[in-house]
């Protein structure tokens, strides 16, 4: 019988870009990267869910809320 892990990650942006424009959205090609690291690794990406976070009231950043899985190596 398979056994999977999994992870949960939370991929944003930098403060700096929602202090000097007042948002700041996630980069796709930065992501992409994220996203591809974590595929070498045997990470799947199984949901993600994209957020809005605020900051200090005035600002805001996109998020990306993602959980993986990956087949659990036995530990022989």
């Amino acid at each position: 019988m398979k056994k999977f892990e999994y992870k949960v990650t939370v991929y944003r942006e930098g403060i700096l870009g929602s202090l000097f424009l007042g948002g700041s959205k996630v980069d796709p090609v930065k992501f992409t990267e994220f996203l591809n690291r974590n595929g070498e690794e045997g990470w799947e990406v199984v949901t993600m869910e994209r957020e809005i976070r605020r900051m200090l009231l005035l600002f805001s950043r996109e998020a990306f809320v993602t959980v993986m899985k990956r087949e659990k190596q036995n530990a022989s």
